[in-house]
């Protein structure tokens, strides 16, 4: 099973600039390559590689192994159809391999190449994400979130083993209320509704005043609703086993679908 592993970057302010100078390059590098593959309809990643490698490498001065990962870019976004042209944002994240970037796990710290030339860079993490790095494989994506660094690493785990369920508790998911469950308890949500309208008269006022400063505070208030909102996969709010009284384990059901500890 593949998960990804958040890891947070610790560069100083060159190293900083060096990483924003690298990543619009090479997302610069992309839009020219998309251009070039849109204007000869030539869309798979063989065939762009050998259309356009050196024209980029001279004018970008990108190494080797980075202007192949553009065209893979290029090539994987034209994977889903070839009826639009692909422009690249110059922050979009950037994909770098095992020849561009490595680990340092005693440091820890991470050795990535960039126009300026190879950085040792820290990095923290939690121990969830820490765990999941000594199973590290393939790709690691860098990515400018809100101006923080990170690296999104794709970790190879085993598959658990299911644990055996030995009672469960039957939950009627609806739009109304949050949830139903078998033993005919009702969980309304009235509490998180509370709250979104509490957010959303603050942010109310907030733009009313226009100032930049309530701009500044009214932004985080609109993620912070938005990453509250967001449902979780098939469309259910968060529910905790605390709110039905299940005392159950990750691995069974009940326990997946209420998010027990």
């Amino acid at each position: 099973m593949r998960l990804t592993a958040k890891i947070k970057l610790l560069p100083t302010p060159d190293q900083q600039r060096a990483l924003q100078q690298t990543l619009e390059t090479a997302n610069a590098a992309c839009t020219t390559i998309s251009q070039s593959a849109w204007a000869t309809k030539t869309f798979r990643q063989f065939d762009i590689h050998r259309l356009c490698y050196a024209d980029i490498r001279a004018a970008f001065g990108l190494s080797a192994q980075m202007t192949v990962r553009c065209i893979a870019k290029v090539a994987d976004a034209y994977k889903l159809d070839r009826e639009t042209q692909r422009i690249f944002t110059a922050h979009g994240a950037i994909a770098y391999d095992d020849r561009i970037l490595s680990w340092n796990m005693a440091a820890p710290s991470v050795s990535i190449w960039t126009l300026d030339g190879r950085q040792s860079i820290p990095f923290v993490c939690g121990p969830r994400q820490w765990e999941l790095l000594q199973t590290q494989r393939g790709e690691t994506d860098l990515a400018l979130v809100n101006g923080q660094w990170y690296l999104l690493a794709a970790c190879e785990i085993e598959e658990p083993t299911p644990a055996d369920v030995e009672d469960a508790l039957g939950v009627d998911l609806g739009i109304v209320n949050l949830a139903t469950d078998s033993d005919g308890e009702t969980h309304s949500g009235a509490q998180v509704e509370t709250v979104r309208v509490r957010q959303q008269r603050r942010r109310d006022r907030l733009q009313a005043v226009g100032t930049r400063s309530a701009k500044r505070r009214g932004c985080p208030l609109g993620q912070k609703e938005c990453w509250e909102a967001t449902p979780l996969p098939g469309g259910r709010q968060p529910l905790s086993c605390q709110e039905t009284g299940h005392q159950g384990q990750r691995g069974d059901p009940l326990g997946a679908a209420l998010d027990c500890p």
